[in-house]
């Protein structure tokens, strides 16, 4: 009997495992604005303008703006195409082209493992999935071309999400100190 009930605890346990596993994800998949500023290097008066005038617009918890994996994987892009410098009015049509030509979250899609390039030329805007592409783009090209690579933004706000959960488990796993009373 014994024998017959230790498999059933072993899945119990890889399922139990599983589960938190998922919540732990789930978990993570909501931001504070403090979140994003820190993982996209935004400042929050320029984070709260753009909620304002609706180019990122999060969930609200009380008078909190919470944030999704999408919303953020936005905000990073938009951030990289401020350091490029593209005016507010150019940020609009590149993440309107980008939701009309993905169909779904542009987290969603760029998260797959094809590589996503936007380049513009300053007026056309072009998205494409290989290096191959890229290059032949840039070979026909009779200007400078802005490149952004999604993916490896997508790729970097998630090494920076990793690296604050190890660093948040390494400072709450250490021992832990008592002050003595003197």
């Amino acid at each position: 009997m014994l024998d017959f009930c230790s498999p059933r605890l072993e899945c119990f346990k890889h399922f139990s495992f599983f589960c938190l596993k998922q919540n732990a994800i789930k978990m993570q998949r909501q931001f504070t604005s403090n979140d994003v500023i820190a993982l996209t290097g935004i400042s929050a008066r320029q984070l709260q303008w753009w909620d304002e005038r609706g180019i990122v617009a999060p969930g609200r918890q009380g008078h909190r703006r919470i944030y999704n994996w999408d919303e953020l994987i936005t905000v990073a892009v938009i951030c990289q195409l401020r350091r490029r410098g593209f005016s507010l009015q150019r940020m609009r049509k590149v993440i309107g082209f980008l939701q009309q030509e993905f169909g779904t979250s542009l987290a969603a899609t760029v998260s797959a493992s094809a590589e996503y390039h936007l380049l513009t030329d300053g007026t056309h805007l072009y998205l494409r999935t290989s290096a191959r592409q890229v290059v032949d783009l840039l070979k026909n090209a009779r200007q400078p071309m802005f490149d952004i690579c999604l993916s490896d933004e997508v790729r970097r706000v998630r090494a920076e999400i990793q690296s604050r959960k190890k660093t948040a488990v390494s400072e709450r796993g250490g021992p832990l100190r008592r002050r003595r009373r003197a």
